[in-house]
């Protein structure tokens, strides 16, 4: 797979507070597996190479509005984000509230993300790319080939991944640049996710290796 900034891109999913701080509501579950791998300064790497080397930026947030209380259909994960207010946004018109909160963007991630170049798409409701507008804002400017990091590894990364596949796109997953929840009956995510990654990614690098493939 070949990365140049005319064709290809970098996707980070929700860089946010509630899946990346300490004091977010997730990190008891992933906060092991960020540390370990060194997150969240493995996607300042990704954001600071790809500004550096001209590649469009993107990010797919994880919302949820008051309105989304209603849903009577969740698994074990979603009825989770409820419970915690994961995500949680005052509505879909309004920023009350979100400044520094669960669903904001880290600190350190903000000057990369609200500079006027980087492209916040809508929000996807459960995992993948299907309910936001992450594919349409690719095709329109002529994107086939993703560099594809952010939270969480085999939640919202590997259902992005499949979809991205689907739709015809070359993905390449950075590895160390995402992280995993681990839970005591279901298993370590972080771990899931790398095995199918292998599978289906068309690579799957470290952060050293993407860096350098966008120099």
């Amino acid at each position: 797979m070949e990365i140049r900034k005319s064709d290809s891109a970098v996707v980070l999913i929700d860089p946010q507070n509630d899946v990346l701080s300490e004091s977010g509501a997730n990190w008891g579950a992933v906060g092991a597996s960020v540390t370990e791998n060194r997150t969240v300064e493995n996607m300042e790497r990704l954001f600071k190479a790809a500004k550096a080397g001209g590649f469009e930026v993107f990010i797919s947030p994880h919302y949820f509005y008051p309105t989304d209380k209603g849903w009577k259909a969740n698994g074990p994960l979603e009825a989770d984000e409820f419970r915690t207010g994961t995500f949680a946004r005052s509505g879909m018109l309004s920023l009350a509230g979100f400044e520094n909160s669960g669903a904001d963007w880290l600190d350190r991630f903000k000057p990369y993300i609200d500079d006027g170049r980087t492209v916040v798409v809508a929000p996807h409701k459960v995992f993948g790319p299907q309910t936001n507008d992450l594919i349409l804002q690719l095709r329109k400017r002529k994107i086939d080939k993703i560099v594809l990091g952010g939270m969480l590894a085999n939640m919202c990364v590997e259902s992005h991944l499949r979809e991205l596949i689907e739709q015809g796109f070359e993905v390449a997953v950075v590895k160390d640049a995402t992280a995993g929840p681990r839970h005591p009956v279901w298993g370590d995510g972080y771990r899931a996710a790398m095995v199918n990654f292998q599978f289906l990614a068309h690579a799957t690098l470290s952060t050293d290796e993407a860096v350098a493939a966008m120099a």
